[in-house]
């Protein structure tokens, strides 16, 4: 399938699969840009994190993962990567999930790639609740069939509105960026996954992680098994809600209310009043959403919990959440084995790092083989 081009927006959604040249990772969430460029180390040993950055987004710039003000966004992206320091133009980036079909379905084995093809869009329309002249597709094959493996081959498809793709490819490029890979926020995070998973003994094998990403408006629950997604589950939760607390609490602006608690420059009776509570109502929704995962599938256990996005660097919330639910508790870091260019802070990265899952997924599509 083709690449997405520079200036038509008429474009292929290429979600699973490409070969590209140097890219940035750029996720672009409801509250901040963020982007991660990597390099790969000599003989395919490992990455280097050559530079990341993150540029907040004006209020409502970004609203349920939609693209409300473009011309806001493109600033944004264009401030993002100045601070990058890059000179590539070629980006990565992702849709949210609510906004992207996913179906697997079984094919006949040894079809050629245009058969596939065929096939795919010939079916397509029984998963897709729009027509297809709407909508952006693009498919992935998976492997043999777990039931059939000599005839049939499992096929991932995937499917999203043009609007919700063209939407992004526009910003790129009034950001002067261009766009060459468009991914789902989900695959991308659980490709940076694999990353924390490394960190884990035995790499995590035949166990079950819960990677908790609690975003600025949505907490999600992904749980995995050996790289397979098992459960996932969103809770309308995040770290805007500590924020908008925090303004009404002290007499903030949103702007002054989230640097502040970033900072931790608060009032002596911040803990107690505000974060205290919040951490409390966090942990109590994250073993509310793992006690589901146990009723609705064959697992009752849990071997590892990952926190990831901004929340996830709270003070004590990976001890709280460990203490309740009684399972082994971490904070994501995908760049913790990797080797950091000069120009990275390695204690603002510590910081930072729950929050780029996405952006070092989408980063990593530059080694795709």
């Amino acid at each position: 399938m083709p690449k997405v081009p520079n200036i038509n927006l008429d474009v292929v959604l290429e979600l699973l699969r490409i070969k590209t040249p140097a890219l940035i990772g750029v996720d672009i969430s409801s509250s901040s840009v963020k982007f991660v460029e990597l390099k790969m180390l000599p003989a395919q040993d490992g990455f280097v994190l050559q530079n990341y950055a993150i540029y907040p987004l004006p209020k409502d710039a970004v609203s349920d993962g939609n693209i409300t003000n473009l011309d806001a966004v493109a600033e944004s992206l264009q401030h993002a990567w100045r601070n990058l320091g890059s000179k590539v133009r070629n980006v990565s980036m992702a849709l949210p999930s609510a906004a992207v079909t996913t179906k697997k379905m079984l094919l006949p084995a040894g079809m050629t790639e245009d058969d596939l093809e065929f096939q795919v869009e010939s079916e397509a329309n029984q998963y897709i609740p729009f027509p297809l002249e709407e909508v952006n597709l693009d498919f992935q094959v998976i492997g043999p069939s777990p039931n059939n493996p000599e005839e049939e081959v499992e096929v991932l498809l995937a499917a999203s509105r043009k609007a919700n793709v063209e939407d992004r490819v526009a910003t790129a490029q009034v950001a002067g960026l261009s766009a060459v890979v468009m991914d789902v926020d989900t695959y991308a995070s659980e490709r940076a996954f694999e990353l924390v998973c490394a960190q884990l003994p035995d790499n995590a094998k035949d166990k079950c992680v819960a990677l908790v990403d609690i975003g600025t408006t949505t907490t999600t629950v992904n749980v995995l098994r050996n790289g397979q997604s098992l459960y996932i589950r969103d809770q309308q939760v995040g770290g805007g809600q500590l924020t908008r607390q925090i303004e009404a609490m002290f007499g903030l602006s949103l702007e002054e209310a989230e640097a502040a608690k970033r900072s931790g420059n608060l009032p002596d009776n911040y803990e107690e009043d505000v974060l205290t509570p919040f951490r409390e109502n966090m942990v109590m929704e994250i073993y509310r959403l793992l006690q589901i995962f146990f009723t609705s599938s064959q697992y009752t256990e849990i071997d590892y919990i990952v926190l990831a996005g901004g929340c996830a660097v709270l003070p004590g919330l990976d001890d709280a959440v460990a203490t309740k639910t009684q399972v082994a508790t971490m904070v994501a870091n995908p760049f913790a084995l990797m080797t950091l260019s000069d120009r990275i802070k390695a204690r603002q990265l510590q910081a930072d790092a729950p929050s780029l899952m996405v952006a070092c997924g989408l980063a990593m599509r530059r080694f795709d083989k």
